[in-house]
């Protein structure tokens, strides 16, 4: 650490991706990639883009705005794209947490790293048995509540209902809804931002749409929020999604029938492990997204996160807090990586 790093961020605890280790050749289920390369239509995209490099990118991602108002039944102005939903996500602790923000103990850790480098005043909302309860967010008194829905790492989800509750109880604070994990089984509340004007809706194209390594994500808002967050986006980054990503998003969007399947697939593989792992001893959360989150009877998550590693299989394994520590976060691969995950998993068991 050197003289010149302003004293503010000197204890600041950086997001830990949970890929740092990873052996050669071995098979990533521990960071919720999507185990199906993006569509062919995207790589087409980028290659038509391509030779266009030496002008600047839209900064206002004009067809990827189009496209998306179509898929989503929003207008245009109703939805800004980040570098990745991190992006978005910084965008609004920045500039929208003036009073504090709220979030459940367990949940997407950067929101823990973004409030602590913006300054802000967190209210940590504990789950109970591993479920958010919507009374407890009835009274934010005007902070800004993250939530994301399905929550990670648990995969477990609020109903839309439960949504409305808490933004009815909450005129006055600013609800986020992060849907990363949306399209695996749950249900959006996108049609909400008609109806409400204190709710932001997060998404991104990492999961469901094959596309973390590009780096796009994306909130829809009522168009007056929107704009807001546009100033604060042209006011650090104008030219925040480069042309290339830009291009793969729209080939992405127009071969929707490509994303379902390939959802299809990954719910088909999540429900025959989670099956399968029962059979062998672990309990598993009912997930509706493209994870799931297990403990053993008899055996501690550490252990079976090192076992796994020997396999040449990577799995996420969380330390802290405590509460689950014998719990390990499992990515749904492709139905032959499922099988090699459970031979792994009996072989270590023994």
């Amino acid at each position: 650490m050197t003289k010149f790093l302003n004293d503010k961020f000197k204890s600041i605890a950086p997001y830990n991706t949970g890929g740092d280790i990873v052996p050669e050749g071995c098979i990533r289920l521990n960071t919720n990639e999507n185990p199906y390369p993006p569509s062919p239509l995207a790589l087409k995209r980028i290659q038509e883009i391509a030779q266009d490099m030496n002008y600047y990118c839209d900064p206002d991602c004009k067809k990827l705005a189009q496209k998306s108002s179509e898929i989503f039944r929003i207008s245009p102005d109703e939805i800004l794209f980040g570098n990745g939903s991190d992006e978005i996500l910084n965008f609004l602790f920045a500039a929208m947490c003036q009073n504090g923000a709220a979030f459940p103990d367990i949940t997407y850790s950067f929101y823990k790293v973004l409030a602590e480098f913006h300054g802000v005043d967190v209210k940590i909302i504990p789950l109970k048995n591993f479920k958010i309860i919507p009374e407890d967010y009835f009274n934010l008194n005007s902070r800004t509540a993250f939530i994301t829905n399905p929550n990670a790492p648990t995969g477990l989800a609020l109903a839309i209902d439960d949504i409305k509750n808490i933004l009815e109880h909450n005129p006055e604070s600013l609800i986020v809804i992060d849907e990363a994990y949306v399209d695996f089984g749950a249900s959006s509340c996108v049609d909400l931002i008609h109806e409400y004007n204190n709710l932001v809706i997060v998404r991104t194209f990492s999961k469901s749409r094959s596309l973390a390594g590009g780096r796009l994500g994306f909130c829809m808002a009522c168009k007056d929020l929107i704009q807001d967050l546009k100033n604060i986006k042209n006011s650090l980054a104008p030219y925040n999604i480069n042309a290339l990503t830009q291009a793969a998003g729209l080939g992405i969007l127009e071969d929707e029938e490509y994303t379902r399947k390939n959802i299809n697939e990954i719910c088909k593989a999540r429900e025959f492990t989670k099956n399968e792992l029962e059979k062998t001893g672990f309990n598993v959360l009912d997930s509706l997204t493209n994870f799931l989150f297990v403990r053993h009877e008899k055996f501690s998550g550490e252990f079976i996160f090192k076992e796994l590693i020997k396999h040449k299989i990577l799995i996420r394994h969380f330390n802290k807090p405590e509460i689950i520590s014998d719990y390990n976060r499992i990515t749904i691969g492709t139905p032959e990586q499922m099988i090699l995950l459970l031979e792994a998993l009996k072989n270590a068991l023994r």
